[in-house]
Formats: structure tokens, sequence, C-alpha cells
């Protein structure tokens, strides 16, 4: 089955092909991450703007680059929710006229259902049931996997995510945009013991975390040392950053491990590209005697291909969607797609 797969959610255009939810035969994205630049963070109206003049092009690439014809798609997936209300609409409207015109069915992608079909994608023997911890720049959460289309979450941050605070950080310390990136690379040569962090403890779920009173502290401790006339020490503010927020992700995966009894542990996300989150991970499932999968950095970002992945499971799951399909700024991803 060959779908031609849509994501819009925030500022990377992307379209790709995808035969049977495993093989990518291409993926085209289009970023707008120097434009954003500018401004130190994503402009929601630009960025839907951009996704306007974009998408139709990337599709026309899209099928020039696999040699396929429009005739040869049999469905259409797209990411409908959640993300930036008029960058997911300028998706969802054009993958609808796009299966009207074609005359195949639309499929309804939950946009961190994609991020964890990814792994799909890296490992093509990977099936359900799974552990999953997603990491991106504004959901973090732990995801058992039961099957395709059947999952639920354990425990999830309260507030920030820790990509909202390593991009935050990142842009106090005056890195450019996207910062997370930038922040792991001067995090490799820091002392990771050089500023003390603290570590949230929350009251219930054991597995749900918080992240706003670590980046509060960070962005505090770069205010007061600047506002005294000094400077932090930046390489060394990001390893001790990095390491807090590992420590926050570590021991809550390693408890759903044991409750849930998985011996795969699946990372998605675009925060799964960190250097400290991955090597401690890959520790954690070394000891544990876990199975890691970890999607290349290429799939660790927005991307169509990982919609297009999950979107053939959501096909066979008779999870389609009709020209009434809108578009949500927020959804849980458990329970039914719409």
């Amino acid at each position: 089955m060959l779908i031609l797969s849509v994501e819009s959610s925030c500022d990377e255009t992307a379209v790709a092909l995808v035969r049977d939810g495993r093989q990518v035969l291409t993926d085209c994205i289009a970023s707008q991450v120097p434009l954003h630049r500018i401004y130190g963070g994503v402009v929601p109206e630009i960025a839907s703007r951009k996704h306007i003049e974009a998408i139709y092009g990337l599709a026309e690439q899209a099928l020039e680059k696999a040699n396929v014809s429009r005739a040869e798609i049999d469905a259409v997936a797209v990411t409908y929710a959640p993300g930036l209300i008029g960058a997911l609409l300028v998706g969802v409207n054009f993958a609808k006229a796009a299966a009207m015109a074609l005359n195949v069915p639309l499929i309804p992608v939950h946009h961190i259902r994609g991020h964890i079909a990814a792994n799909y994608i890296a490992y093509p023997d990977l099936e359900p049931p799974f552990l999953c911890l997603v990491v991106s720049g504004g959901h973090t959460m732990l995801v058992d996997v039961k099957d395709y289309t059947d999952m639920e979450i354990l425990g999830s941050t309260r507030d920030d995510a820790a990509g909202e605070c390593f991009d935050k950080v990142a842009r106090v310390l005056g890195m450019p945009y996207p910062g997370g990136a930038a922040l792991d690379k001067a995090a490799r040569s820091g002392d990771e013991n050089r500023y003390p962090m603290p570590h949230t403890k929350l009251s219930g779920n054991p597995l749900d975390m918080s992240f706003s009173g670590l980046k509060t502290a960070a962005v505090n401790l770069i205010h007061n040392t600047r506002q005294k006339g000094g400077e932090v020490e930046v390489a060394d503010l990001c390893a001790s950053f990095s390491r807090a927020v590992s420590e926050m992700l570590l021991p809550r995966t390693e408890t759903a491990l044991e409750q849930t009894g998985r011996h795969v542990l699946a990372v998605a996300g675009g925060v799964a590209a960190n250097s400290r989150i991955r090597a401690d991970l890959d520790r954690l499932c070394k000891k544990r005697n876990v199975r890691l999968c970890m999607p290349p950095l290429s799939l660790c970002g927005d991307n169509a291909a990982m919609i297009g992945a999950q979107g053939y499971y959501e096909f066979l799951a008779g999870n389609l969607a009709d020209q009434t399909l809108n578009a949500y700024a927020t959804k849980s991803m458990e329970g039914e797609t719409l």
C-alpha cells in the first residue's frame, strides 16, 4: 500500500511516500529554520504562510523523486493534531483536496503517534508491544504501545516539555534557534558538576514529570550572574542542565519498564537527538538487558515519513476521515483517533 503523507504541524513542511508503513520511497522537507531564527523562535503566522507556499511543490517533488504517478497512490495521510492550528490547517486542507482529487481514503494521524512510528522505519523488525519515551519540543511522556493503534500514556510532564526547556535556556544564553541542538553541542565540552540543578519531586503518579522549576532555576542563574557583572560558563551550564533533564527522565523510564515488563524501549521526538540523553538511555538498557530503539537523527525531528508509517496502521485499524476532517491544536493520542 502506497501512502502520500503530509506533515505541517510546526515549522517543517514535509511530504513523503511510504509503502506498507515501513519503506520510505522519499521524504521531502522544506525547513523554515533560517527564517524563524531571526525571531528566536517560531512565528505561527509566518509558518502558516510558508507552508502554503511550499506544500504543493513538495508533493510534486516527492512524486518525481520516487518516480511515482498520482494513479499509484492508494491513500493520503496527514497530521491533524496537535500543533500550531494555522500550520496544521494547511496540511489538512491540502490532504483533503488530494484525497478527493485522487479518490482515495484520507487517514488522520496524531503527531505523537507519528513520532513513535518513526521507529518502524528505523527498525523494520520492531513490533508492539513496547515502551516508548516521547521527548519533543512540545511533549514529554512515557507511552505503553500495546498495539499499533492502542497506546496508553503512563506518565507525562505536568508543565513544560523537556524540549521547550532546552530551547528557552539556549535562547537566554544567546544561542541561535533551534536552541536545543546548540545547547547539546556546547554541553559536550562542559563540566556537568559546575552548576547544581534542582530535581522536582511530585506527588501522585510517580511517572509524571515537571521541568518548569528546572528551567526557571537555570534562567534565574544566568540573569542573576549577569546582573552582578559576571558571566556563566556556557559549556558547564549546558552540561549541568542536560544532566538534570536526563536525570528526570531516566528513573521514570526505568520504573515504567519495571511496571510494564516490556523488553523493548523506543525513543521518539526531537529531543531524542540529544547526545546526553541518548548515552544515558543506552547505559540504562544495557544494564536492564532491554533492547533500545533510537531512530537516526533524521527521523527524530518532524518529518512526513513517520506520518506515512503510522498512517498505514491507522488505515488497517479502520481509522479514516472524510472531508469534514478538522485540525486540533491539542488532542490526546489515546483512544479513538477522532
